[in-house]
Formats: structure tokens, C-alpha cells, sequence
């Protein structure tokens, strides 16, 4: 390690995908059309929430939180790789990397809290109805919202600061299209051996933990469904479960299987196509299955565009 010629790295050149010249186009037009669709759909869910006094409840502020969230979550990677997909310049500064790698892991990491406070207000709204008012109140709501945003800032900013202490070699070239932790560890001539024992360590806190208190919340949801028979209920409970769950596990399961449970295995297609599943395709099925879908929210959509048509209406 101490034997490779050491140089300051001022810049990253960043993995152009694996994409054949005749479908370079096609794959573009394809990765644009997931992004604006991300952007206007988690914009959409904010503007209906702030705009309908309806949706000002427990459960809405922390999707109007997972929104904003999911839409700069991708906003930090996806401009780029459209960008270096057109340019052919796939450099990126090395301040502009480290930026893009605490940005990732704060927006990725805050949407793994904001799932599990999520599954916990469906749990509780499910299970104690008559004392979901009392129990999702105002002050814990806010409390677990603060809570979120601080683990966030510390978990990103603590592996920020230990890949800033690392020292880079003449090899500047990332196996990914952005600045991933894992690969610019394997870029690192330094001793990563702390840095991969905080990923392991926080990674349980941040990933493994919130993972199962969601499954556990939804699990407890069916049980309380079973328990009180009513097809109509049963019906409602397993469709809103399953494809809450769906989102999740593939979320959950794709960052787990890439960082804590990394395998020799994996090809850079392989982590590629992983890494596209959580951080593009999941903020974009995030505002369809948790909002676009329910009756509250297609009726705040019906009365936001029916009082901008008709503003003189008594």
C-alpha cells in the first residue's frame, strides 16, 4: 500500500455505464423520463400537502418529509450520469465528490427513518384507532422528525469526515456513476480498516434495525387485521402491506446487499443496476404507492385544481 506512488488527487473520473453506442440514446431518454418522473411526483405530494389543509396530519407530514427526501435523493446522482451520458466528461472535482457522497448518504439514510416512522403512525393508526390522536401527537411527530434529521447529519458527516482523512493514489478512476463510499475506499492507499468498521457498525444502526421494526410494525398490522375478520379489512390491510413492503424490501434489501453484506462475486454491472434500484427506481414508486393511490390524496388533487378553476366561487 505505502509502495504506490502517492500523489494529490484534485479530481474523480467517474465510470461511464456499460451501455452500447446504439442504445446510448434510448438508455438516456429512459433515465430522464424516471427522474422527471420522480421530481414531479414527489413535487406534486408536497404542493397537494401544503396547499390542502386536509392532508396536515401526522401521516402527511412524514410523506411530505419522504418527498422532499426521495426527490433530492436522486437529485444528487441523477443529474450527473445524465450529464456525463451527453458530455462524455465524466470528471468530478474532489470537493464535489465528497459533497456528493454526504448529500447521498444524508438523503438515503433520512428516508430509512422516515419509513420506519411511517410504519409506526399505520401501526399505531391501525391498531389503537381511538388513540392515534393521543398517541401521534404534534410533539412526537416533531420529535421523531428532529431525531431523524440529526441521525442523518451525524451519520453522514462522521463518513465524510473519515473519507476525508484518507489518502488517494494515482488511480482516480471510480468504479461507479457517483461518488459511492465503497468504491472510493478501494481507491484509498491509506488504512480503511476504520472506515469499513463504522460502515459495519453504523450500517446496523442506520439499515438493519430500522428494516426490522418496519417489518415488525407491518407484521403486527396483519395480525391485528386477522384477529377482527372482515374481508373488506383483510383486503385493504394485505394490499396496503404488500405493496408498502414491496418498496421497502427492495430499498432495504439492495443497500444491505451492497454494503454489509458486500460479495467477491459482484460484478460492476451488478452493483450498478443494485444501485439504480434504491436510488432511482424507489424514489420514483415511493409517490405512487404511498400517496397518488389513496382516496386522501386524489381528493386533495380534485379540490387544489377545482378551487384554482374556480376562484370566485362562494
Amino acid at each position: 500500500m505505502m509502495g504506490r506512488n502517492q500523489t494529490i488527487v484534485s479530481e474523480f473520473l467517474l465510470l461511464q455505464l456499460l451501455i452500447e453506442s446504439e442504445h446510448q440514446n434510448l438508455f438516456y431518454a429512459l433515465f430522464l423520463a424516471m427522474y422527471v418522473t420522480t421530481v414531479l411526483g414527489n413535487f406534486l405530494i408536497l404542493v397537494l400537502i401544503c396547499l390542502d389543509p386536509h392532508l396536515h396530519t401526522p401521516m402527511y407530514l412524514f410523506l411530505s418529509n419522504l418527498s422532499f427526501s426521495d426527490l433530492c435523493f436522486s437529485s444528487v446522482t441523477m443529474p450527473k450520469l445524465l450529464k456525463n451520458m451527453q458530455s462524455q466528461d465524466p470528471s468530478i472535482p474532489y470537493a464535489g465528490c465528497l459533497t456528493q457522497m454526504y448529500f447521498f448518504l444524508f438523503f438515503g439514510d433520512l428516508e430509512s427513518f422516515l419509513l420506519v416512522a411511517m410504519a409506526y403512525d399505520r401501526y399505531v393508526a391501525i391498531c389503537f384507532p381511538l388513540h392515534y390522536t393521543a398517541i401521534m401527537s404534534p410533539r412526537l411527530c416533531l420529535s421523531l422528525l428532529v431525531l431523524s434529521w440529526m441521525l442523518t447529519t451525524f451519520h453522514a458527516m462522521l463518513h465524510t469526515l473519515l473519507m476525508a482523512s484518507l489518502h488517494f493514489c494515482e488511480d482516480n478512476v471510480i468504479a461507479h456513476f457517483f461518488c459511492d463510499m465503497s468504491a472510493l475506499l478501494k481507491l484509498s492507499c491509506s488504512d480503511t480498516r476504520v472506515n469499513e468498521l463504522v460502515i459495519f457498525i453504523t450500517g446496523g444502526l442506520i439499515l438493519v434495525i430500522p428494516f426490522l421494526l418496519i417489518i415488525t410494525s407491518y407484521a403486527r398490522i396483519v395480525s391485528s387485521t386477522l384477529k377482527v375478520p372482515s374481508a373488506r379489512g383483510i383486503h385493504k390491510a394485505f394490499s396496503t402491506c404488500g405493496s408498502h413492503l414491496t418498496v421497502v424490501s427492495l430499498f432495504y434489501g439492495t443497500v444491505i446487499g451492497l454494503y454489509l453484506c458486500p460479495s467477491a462475486n459482484n460484478s460492476t454491472v451488478k452493483e450498478t443496476v443494485m444501485a439504480m434500484m434504491y436510488n432511482v427506481v424507489t424514489p420514483m414508486l415511493n409517490p405512487f404507492i404511498y400517496s397518488l393511490r389513496n382516496r386522501d390524496m386524489k381528493g386533495a388533487l380534485a379540490r387544489v385544481f377545482w378551487r384554482k378553476k374556480t376562484p370566485f366561487s362562494l
